[in-house]
This record gives C-alpha cells, structure tokens and sequence, in this order.
C-alpha cells in the first residue's frame, strides 16, 4: 500500500509542476526506486510512456488557456515548456489533432486527458509461477547498448540489439561461454555508479574474454523470479503483468538492482524464459 501511496505522490507532483521542468530523477526519488525502474514501471501501470502522459496533461492544460483567449499562443508554447512556436505546435497537433490557432476557434474539438491516479485492482484468476532468492554476486560477459532516457526508445531498440546480436554472430560466440548460474541467454538492464543504464546480452559466464566483449557484475540481490513461455511478446505481459498485479501487494518493492531476462531455450515461437525482479522488504 505504501508503493501505490508513494506512485500517487509522483502524479501529484507531475500535477504541481506542469509549467516547469518534471525531472524524472526526483520522481524516482519520490517513489524510492530508480529513474528507469520508475519510467518502466509507470508505462505499465498506466498504459502510457510518462514522457507523453506529461504531454498529454500538458496539452490538455494548453487547449483550455487557448479558449480562454487571455494568452498569446506563443506565451502558452512557453508556460508549457516550449522554446519555439514550431515545437509547441508540432506537440499540441500531436494530442488533438489539430493546431493552437484552430483550437482558439469556437466549436474546434479537442481532446482533454485528466490526471491519473493509481489503486489496487483484483484482476482475472490466471496463476503467475514464481520463486524468491538470494543470490550472490556473478558476472556477465557479452555486448551492451546504452539505453534511452526514454522508455518507449527502449521498447524499440531492444528487439533491434538482438536481431543485430544475432546477425553480427555475437549469440553465436557468447553462448559457449555460459558456465554459471543463471543458465541461459540474458538480458540485462543495468546501471552504473553514474546512473547510466545499459541493456547487455550476455552469459553467466567466468571464462577470459577478448577486447569484443565486455563483463558486468551483477550484484548480490533477493530476486523474485517469474517463469513463462511463448513469444517474445508474451515476456513483455509477463513482464506487465508482475509489476501491475504482483508488485502492489507482494508486500516488496523495486531493489537497486537491474532487471534481468532469462532465455532459456532458442526457439523463438516457443520460449522458455524467465523474468528477474530485484527486490527488497
């Protein structure tokens, strides 16, 4: 319950600084976990990247100041975030369809986008298999990419890291290498001391390794860990599913830790895979 009080909080601070600079790190802070647990989280439980739930509250906020009629679109492009009438108008089109000057215009429709808020909610009886553990440090070995500040860049980059991990035959050098636990082919979201995400594909692995791969250690961590099959669109519901209907009344919360997605078989129309949630009490 705490968590989902914490979240609120987020919205309610989203709320109170829609005309000035929402930085993402203090969101995180508010809900005590990290930026991109955070962004992860917020886009599943809201069904909106939060870059454009902001947008969208923005926006909604913009179209009433131009129907008053008290502003100059340009001030209202400013109150808003905007430096350049192009920008705003590009951002108002965008969530209604229509631009700033038609919006002053009686009878012109747009769209409004209230606040959100986040509470508890019993959902089907579809059964979720997982176990909690302790696990000590082990390293990694394979590539990495940086990861976006914004989610929903990840969301598409991450299916082109490993169709490009494939194709430039880095699965294919990686996998005799795995010796360790957790069995399979990984894929790590991690951070550094700089609060710089990375998303690795790699193996638990202690064997050396050439200048074309790079080694993390993932640290010690209590790990809930999901199982499923199917897809690769069924891990993202799994993935879904644990942070909107386990997480909010598991009694744990997101640990400082990454997120880790297990592949334990290679086929692709019928994965076995495994999601790793860093938690804590």
């Amino acid at each position: 319950m705490e968590w989902i009080e914490r979240l609120n909080k987020t919205l309610s601070y989203i709320e109170e600084h829609l005309t000035e600079e929402i930085r993402y790190d203090e969101l995180a802070r508010i809900a005590c976990c990290s930026t991109y647990h955070f962004q992860r989280m917020f886009a599943y439980m809201a069904g909106v990247p939060l870059s454009e739930y902001i947008r969208r509250r923005r926006m909604s906020l913009a179209a009433l100041d131009l129907q008053s009629g008290e502003e100059k679109i340009i001030d209202i492009g400013m109150k808003y975030g905007y430096s350049s009438p192009t920008a705003f108008n590009r951002a108002f089109q965008s969530v209604h369809g229509t631009a700033p000057s038609a919006a002053r215009k009686e009878g012109t429709p747009v769209k409004s986008y209230p606040p959100i808020s986040f509470k508890i909610t019993v959902k089907g009886a579809e059964e979720m298999n997982y176990r909690i553990e302790e696990k000590a440090a082990f390293r990694i070995v394979g590539v990495s990419w940086p990861l976006d500040q914004e989610m929903e860049h990840n969301f598409r980059a991450v299916p082109q890291m490993w169709q490009k991990a494939a194709m430039d035959g880095t699965l294919e050098k990686i996998t005799p290498l795995m010796n360790g636990q957790p069995m399979g082919v990984l894929g790590v979201s991690a951070c550094n001391d700089q609060e710089e995400w990375k998303y690795f594909i790699a193996v638990s692995s202690s064997s050396e390794i050439d200048s074309s791969l790079e080694e993390y250690v993932v640290p010690a961590c209590t790990w809930a860990i999901f199982s499923g099959t199917g897809t690769g669109i069924s891990i993202q519901e799994l993935e879904q599913r644990v942070v909107t209907e386990w997480l909010p009344t598991s009694g744990y919360e997101f640990a400082n830790g990454p997120d880790i997605e297990v592949y334990l078989n290679p086929d692709p129309s019928n994965m076995q895979y495994e999601v790793w949630l860093p938690i804590k009490k």
